[in-house]
């Protein structure tokens, strides 16, 4: 199913108000954050898109595919549905090999050539994660976030799910800069549930939700993608703190003024 476009209407909140923002535009190639306290409904509005809703939820939201609505028989056959929702609570039941059970999987998805969609997965995977995952592990063994990182390489190489939804993955270790580099280089929509400053400066725009409605729609600019930069050296410095403490290492006091470029660090030079 070529995709170019998927548009929400509004609805209603938690109270029976009317979202603030009647429509939002979604583009092939756009990234997108849903953002709000917790609580303010950026749960109902992504599961809204991934269930395809059309007036038939409690927010009484629709979704348009390319102006249309999506058949019915689409979104209940895995092969037609067009979405990729990946959830905070993920767990494998299968204890195959994470090799076989990607070799199956792109068996059944008709990949030209398996064995490279296999290695493209598992590559894309281990530069997500900070443990690297090895695929002949059961799918069991995997931890939680390289569980994550294994289900978004294999929605967006394998599955190659025009729109994937991607519901707080800041929450499993993650390196959300890497993975935000790596998606941009793959035309699909991706939408973001975040609390993440960084994800939600360098997406396209995000969807401002409180009290369970859309209130404001805000695009990121220059200025914006210049102060995710900075805070993407600050995630640096804090994967670096992680691994030394992963690794057993003492840390010293001053630690935090270790920003890439700092001319002293720890009260060194």
């Amino acid at each position: 199913m070529d995709i170019e476009r998927l548009k929400i209407t509004g609805g209603i909140g938690k109270s029976g108000q009317a979202d603030g923002v009647f429509e939002v535009e979604i583009k092939m190639g756009d990234v997108v954050s849903i953002v709000g306290p917790t609580g303010s409904g950026k749960t109902t509005l992504i599961d809204d898109i991934a269930l395809f809703a059309f007036d038939n939820t409690p927010s009484r939201r629709k979704i348009f595919i390319n102006g249309e609505r999506l058949p019915p028989e689409a979104s209940g056959d895995p092969a037609r549905n067009p979405v990729a929702f990946i959830t905070q609570h993920t767990n494998f039941l299968s204890d195959l090999p994470v090799f076989e059970f990607l070799k199956i999987h792109a068996s059944v998805r008709s990949s030209a050539d398996v064995l490279s969609a296999v290695e493209e997965t598992v590559n894309f995977a281990n530069q997500l994660t900070g443990e690297p995952l090895d695929p002949h592990n059961g799918m069991t063994e995997l931890s939680g976030g390289q569980t994550r990182a294994l289900l978004i390489a294999d929605a967006v190489v394998i599955g190659n799910s025009p729109i994937i939804l991607l519901d707080e993955i800041e929450n499993a270790g993650i390196d959300r800069g890497r993975a935000l580099e790596l998606l941009k280089n793959y035309k699909k929509i991706f939408v973001f549930v975040t609390h993440d400053p960084g994800i939600a400066l360098m997406s396209d725009f995000r969807i401002v939700m409180k009290n369970g409605t859309m209130t404001k729609l805000v695009h990121s600019d220059r200025a914006e993608r210049a102060a995710a930069e900075e805070i993407r050296r600050l995630d640096e410095v804090v994967l670096r703190l992680r691994r030394l403490i992963r690794d057993g290492e003492k840390v010293e006091a001053g630690f935090l003024n270790c920003l890439p470029g700092a001319r002293r660090c720890g009260g060194r030079p």
